[in-house]
């Protein structure tokens, strides 16, 4: 009994440490990338699509780590019985909820959210330098508004459907994930 709890501690010791480097590697390399994409591209079109794709991603993400923390694996059992395609996958994701719910809320849901705060400053700068009777200040203000409003009413809603439609919703992540699966280790098998 108490190797195992030690056992446990070891685990979720070992998973602090990883999944603290992974956001620090993934910050960095993602912050670098956006901002040298973004201070090279002029186009404020372009930077708003990218801004409402890095909003949503930080949506799906919350959605999917809620999902996963109110899924019950009962249903998922039942699947596998009877041989339905993700239905392991979709036991595996509920039996480490908590390792998926810090990944999909905390990593990529913070760095989502870093990541549309420097391309709201972006858009604000290509704006201020193309037109300089606007009011960087005013901009930066409504900028940061609308992103927040963006990224808080997606994630209550996304909440909403996670809490109220669980199963389905880590069911769908669950069968992509075992496609994306085939797909790589058939590739890596090829060569």
């Amino acid at each position: 009994m108490r190797n195992k709890r030690l056992k446990r501690k070891r685990k979720a010791s070992l998973w602090v440490i990883i999944v603290s480097l992974w956001t620090f590697f993934l910050a960095i390399t993602l912050t670098w990338i956006t901002r040298s994409l973004l201070l090279n591209l002029r186009s404020i079109i372009i930077s708003f699509i990218l801004l409402i794709f890095i909003i949503f991603i930080g949506i799906s993400f919350d959605m999917i780590g809620t999902a996963v923390t109110a899924a019950d694996e009962k249903p998922f059992h039942a699947k596998a019985s009877k041989k339905i395609y993700g239905a392991k996958k979709g036991i595996y994701l509920v039996r480490h909820a908590d390792q998926v719910a810090n990944f999909c809320n905390d990593v990529i849901g913070d760095i989502s959210g870093i990541v549309s705060g420097i391309i709201g400053a972006v858009i604000i700068i290509n704006l201020a330098l193309g037109n300089p009777e606007v009011n960087e200040i005013y901009l930066s203000i409504l900028m940061a508004g609308i992103v927040s409003a963006l990224t808080v009413g997606g994630k209550a809603m996304g909440k909403f459907l996670a809490i109220n439609k669980p199963t389905d919703i880590v069911f769908f992540v669950a069968r992509f994930l075992t496609t994306f699966d085939r797909i790589y280790f058939w590739r890596k098998n090829k060569r």
